[in-house]
């Protein structure tokens, strides 16, 4: 049977990607039908950007959008990193929506993925005492980034209001 996206002349290679396929090769074994479902899931978005692919117009209209995207929320990330708040894992959603249309974004989305995971295995293999000591000291880092992000950002000084109300209180 042709596909109306066949009769346009698109080809969208299937590589049984439909649920069927998923369970008769054993996926819901051991409790995998969600994680077959996933899959299938991404098998469709896959599917989608392939046909949007297809399409000499669509392939420049993908990248466009995605490059805006992923320009945006790399943007506001950046925006919020010297705030407390989720500043570094905006700008890494950011690149993981480079990542589906770059290259260049996906090796760095890896890169970054390896060190994360390897500084958190490293800092939870350490002793309780110097996982506190860790912790304590990314806190007052991100407390004096916020301290003076307010007091040369926005020329409010909390720590001398603080001070003065507990002077005169």
């Amino acid at each position: 049977m042709v596909t109306r996206t066949e009769q346009r002349g698109y080809v969208v290679p299937e590589n049984d990607r439909g649920r069927e396929g998923l369970r008769d090769r054993g996926a819901n074994v051991g409790g995998g039908l969600q994680l077959a479902e996933r899959r299938v899931r991404w098998g469709r978005l896959r599917t989608t950007l392939d046909l949007i692919r297809a399409n000499p117009t669509g392939r420049i209209a993908l990248k466009i959008f995605i490059s805006v995207a992923g320009a945006l929320v790399v943007a506001i990330g950046v925006a919020l990193i010297p705030l407390p708040g989720p500043g570094w894992l905006l700008v890494i959603a950011g690149l993981g929506i480079w990542a589906v249309e770059f290259h260049w974004a996906r090796r760095l989305l890896v890169f970054t993925r390896r060190h994360v995971q390897r500084w958190t295995r490293w800092a939870t293999s350490r002793p309780l005492p110097l996982r506190l000591l860790l912790g304590s000291v990314g806190l007052v880092f991100v407390g004096a980034v916020a301290w003076l992000s307010l007091k040369y950002g926005l020329g409010v000084d909390v720590v001398a209001r603080a001070l003065h109300y507990l002077a005169t209180h």
